[in-house]
C-alpha cells in the first residue's frame, strides 16, 4: 500500500461504516440485511485492525448510529479576552481546547456552542459570528470512527464566571504565543492560529473545508 493510501484507512472505514447504517435503514430483504451488518463487521475489524481496540467494542459503537448516515456535528466556542483566547483542560487526557461537544438534536449551531460553552467553562456567553466549518479528515486530528464537520463559532461572555465541568478541569485564557498542550482530538494548533487571525481581522471571511 502506498503511503497516501496508509493515511486514508479511516476515510474507507467511515466510508464502509456510513453505506452499513444507511443500507440498513432502508433494506428489507434478509439477505441484504446481513449483507450491511457483515459490512458493519468488516468496518470494525478495519479499525480495530489499526487502533489495537477490541473489534466488538468499535461495532457495538457503530450499531448505535441508525438512520441515513451523515457527519456528526462538533462545534466549539471561540471566545477572548484582552487579545488571550478561553481554553478548557480535559479530564479524558489532560490536554487544553476550546469548549465544544456534540450537537443535539433541535439545537441551532448558536445555542449548541452557548450550551457547551457553559457547561465546559462556566461562562454564560452569546454566539455572534460563524467563524469557520471545517472537515475533520482534512485535519491532522487523531483518527475518530465517524465522519465529522467541526463548527467554529465566536462568542461573547455576558455572565457566569470560570468553571469546570463534568468533562473538563481546568478554564483559562491564553496568548497566542503561550499555547499549552492542546487536546489535538478536539482542536489543532493551526486551527487556533486561524482563529486569532479572525480576532486580527473582523471582516475576515468565514474559513470552510
Amino acid at each position: 500500500m502506498s503511503a497516501a493510501g496508509a493515511g486514508r484507512w479511516i476515510e474507507w472505514t467511515q466510508r464502509l461504516a456510513a453505506i452499513a447504517q444507511s443500507g440498513l435503514t432502508y433494506a428489507r430483504d434478509p439477505f441484504d440485511i446481513e449483507r450491511y451488518e457483515a459490512l458493519r463487521e468488516l468496518a470494525a475489524e478495519v479499525i480495530s485492525a489499526h487502533t489495537g481496540r477490541p473489534a466488538l467494542d468499535i461495532e457495538v459503537y457503530l450499531r448505535r448510529e441508525t438512520g441515513y448516515a451523515t457527519p456528526k456535528i462538533d462545534v466549539r466556542g471561540v471566545v477572548f479576552r484582552a487579545g488571550k483566547i478561553l481554553l478548557v483542560r480535559e479530564r479524558s487526557d489532560g490536554g487544553w481546547t476550546l469548549p465544544g461537544g456534540w450537537a443535539d438534536v433541535l439545537d441551532s449551531p448558536g445555542s449548541a456552542t452557548e450550551r457547551e460553552l457553559r457547561e465546559e467553562s462556566g461562562f454564560e456567553t452569546r454566539a455572534v459570528k460563524l467563524l469557520a466549518i471545517f472537515d475533520r479528515n482534512r485535519h491532522p486530528h487523531p483518527p475518530q470512527h465517524f465522519h465529522v464537520w467541526k463548527v467554529f463559532v465566536r462568542c461573547e461572555i455576558i455572565g457566569g464566571a470560570p468553571r469546570g465541568g463534568s468533562e473538563t478541569d481546568g478554564v483559562a485564557f491564553f496568548a497566542r504565543d503561550a499555547l499549552p498542550a492542546l487536546s489535538t482530538l478536539r482542536v489543532t494548533a493551526h486551527q487556533l492560529a486561524l482563529m486569532f487571525a479572525h480576532l486580527d481581522d473582523p471582516q475576515r471571511p468565514p474559513e470552510f473545508d
